[in-house]
């Protein structure tokens, strides 16, 4: 071999060394379409409302903590948020995705999303809440996320944090 053409060699083997190399990185992973519903309230409490609150301070409460944990997904990269304001499906309407055995999955499937989000504060006490959220595969029903935040939370405006917590700490660090 000549020296011109060893030369020639060694830039090919290098080429082909990085070639090879660029295709053993993983490709970015795209973000998976998540159809997450209005939070839910579910009141199994033996309290009465107390003086001055009013069936729209729940709606209020429940909608800024679908908004905060919305806009925590859609910020993570890691999700895509489906519009799911158009959805006229009964267990949709009536707030009651909870208790319908998976119902969300196949709603969601409709919407194009990979997965559905449905989540729940349980009203325990007059002061006392749990947050719990349920991440299905549309695909297999199959639960592939389920956490609740363990925590009795104080007045409905912890609710955000009670959401934001298991966001956070648990639901995006398990793809960690």
């Amino acid at each position: 071999m000549t020296p011109r053409h060893a030369g020639s060699e060694r830039i090919f083997v290098a080429a082909l060394l990085c070639a090879t190399s660029l295709m053993a990185l993983p490709a970015e992973a795209q973000p998976i379409k998540v159809a997450i519903f209005d939070f839910e309230l579910e009141d199994v409490s033996a309290a009465v409302p107390s003086a001055g609150e009013t069936p729209s301070d729940a709606k209020r409460h429940l909608a800024s903590v679908t908004s905060e944990v919305r806009s925590l997904l859609a910020q993570s990269g890691r999700y895509d948020v489906v519009d799911v304001s158009d959805v006229d499906a009964p267990a949709v309407k009536s707030q009651t995705l909870r208790d319908c055995n998976g119902c969300d999955a196949a709603i969601a499937q409709k919407l194009g999303a990979a997965q559905s989000f449905v989540g729940v504060v349980r009203r325990i006490s007059r002061t006392e809440y749990t947050v719990r959220v349920e991440v299905r595969d549309t695909v297999t029903g199959t639960v592939v996320f389920a956490g609740d935040s363990g925590l009795r939370m104080g007045a409905d405006y912890s609710w955000n944090r009670g959401a934001a917590r298991l966001i956070k700490d648990r639901l995006l660090e398990t793809a960690r």
